[in-house]
C-alpha cells in the first residue's frame, strides 16, 4: 500500500492545543495516517532523551518516522572544509534518526552557485560517492538515504540528476518532489502520463526494486521563471501539481512510494485528503 503522511503536523495541530510533537503521534493515528516527516532543517538540535521519547509515541502508534537533515547541505561548495561539513549533516541526521526509530534521511544534494553546471553536477557525484563510503564505514547503509529533486533552477536536483546520484549505492534511494519539478518545469505536471514517465524513467535507471517504495514530497508550490517560490495548500486554483493523476500513475505503475505531505500549513489535512483518494481508486 502507498503510505500517506504530513511534513510536521500543520496549523490545526497547535490550534488545537498540542505543544508537544510526540503528542503528534496518537493525533495522527487518530486520522488513519501512516507517515510523518521530523524536521532537522536548522540543525540536529534535539537530545537523545528527546529522540526516546518520539521512538516510543510513534512506534506504538505504528506511525513510520522520517528525517529531514539540514536545509544548507551543499555538496557542490567548492570548500571542501564546507563540504565536510555537508557530510557531517548528514551523518549527525542519520544517528539521530536511528535514535528516533527512522529510517530515512532526506537531503538537499547541492546548489550550483556561480559555477558552471556540469562542473558542479560532477563535484556534488564524487562527494556523494564519498559519503557512501563514510557512511558504510559508519554502519549506516542499513538505513536509506533520499537526495531530492529540487525547485530553483539554481539548485542541483533535475530528476536526471537525482537518478544518476543514486546509482552511486543501493542504499540511496530518490526523494521526488513532485511540486519542485512541477516549478522548475514551468507547469510540467498535469496528466498521468506526466508522472508516469518520471517515475519510468527512475525505474528504468535504478530498477523496479530500488523504485517502488521511493520518497515523496508533495505539494502545490507557487513558481516564477526561476523555480520555486513558496508552498501552498490544495486549494490553489492557479497552481499545480494535481494529486489526483500522481496516484493514478502510481497504481497504474505498481509502485508504493512513502508520501509526505509539504503543503504550508495544511499538511495534514492535505496528506488525509491524498489517502482518501488513493483508498477509493484501490478498493474499486
Amino acid at each position: 500500500m502507498i503510505k500517506f503522511g504530513p511534513s510536521g503536523a500543520g496549523e490545526s495541530f497547535y490550534a488545537q492545543g498540542f505543544t508537544k510533537t510526540e503528542q503528534a503521534a496518537d493525533w495522527l493515528k487518530d486520522k488513519n495516517i501512516d507517515l510523518f516527516e521530523y524536521s532537522f532543517g536548522r540543525g540536529v538540535n534535539i537530545k537523545d532523551e528527546k529522540a526516546q521519547i518520539l521512538k516510543d509515541a510513534f512506534t506504538k502508534a505504528n506511525i513510520e518516522i522520517s528525517v529531514h537533515a539540514p536545509y544548507y547541505i551543499n555538496f557542490a561548495n567548492p570548500d571542501d572544509e564546507k563540504a565536510i561539513n555537508s557530510v557531517n549533516y548528514v551523518l549527525e541526521s542519520a544517528f539521530m534518526a536511528r535514535k528516533m526509530g527512522a529510517n530515512r534521511i532526506i537531503f538537499h544534494p547541492a546548489s550550483q552557485g556561480k559555477e558552471d553546471r556540469t562542473i558542479a553536477v560532477d563535484r556534488t557525484f564524487l562527494r556523494l560517492q564519498n559519503l557512501a563510503e563514510i557512511i558504510k564505514a559508519e554502519g549506516l547503509d542499513d538505513m536509506i538515504f533520499c537526495p531530492e529533486t529540487m525547485g530553483k533552477l539554481v539548485q542541483i536536483g533535475t530528476i536526471e540528476e537525482v537518478t544518476r546520484f543514486c546509482q552511486i549505492a543501493p542504499f540511496y534511494v530518490p526523494t521526488v518532489d513532485f511540486g519542485h519539478i512541477n516549478a522548475r518545469e514551468q507547469g510540467s505536471l498535469k496528466s498521468i502520463e506526466d508522472f508516469k514517465t518520471r517515475i519510468q524513467y527512475m525505474i528504468d535507471k535504478l530498477g523496479f526494486d530500488r523504485v517502488k517504495n521511493f520518497h515523496v514530497h508533495f505539494s502545490k508550490i507557487q513558481y516564477s521563471a526561476k523555480g520555486e517560490v513558496r508552498h501552498l495548500n490544495f486549494d490553489d486554483t492557479i497552481y499545480g501539481p494535481g494529486y489526483e493523476p500522481f496516484i493514478d500513475a502510481c497504481i497504474a505503475l505498481n509502485v508504493e512510494p512513502h508520501i509526505i505531505c509539504e503543503s504550508a500549513g495544511n499538511q495534514t489535512e492535505d496528506s488525509m485528503a491524498m489517502k482518501a483518494y488513493y483508498l477509493s481508486k484501490v478498493s474499486l
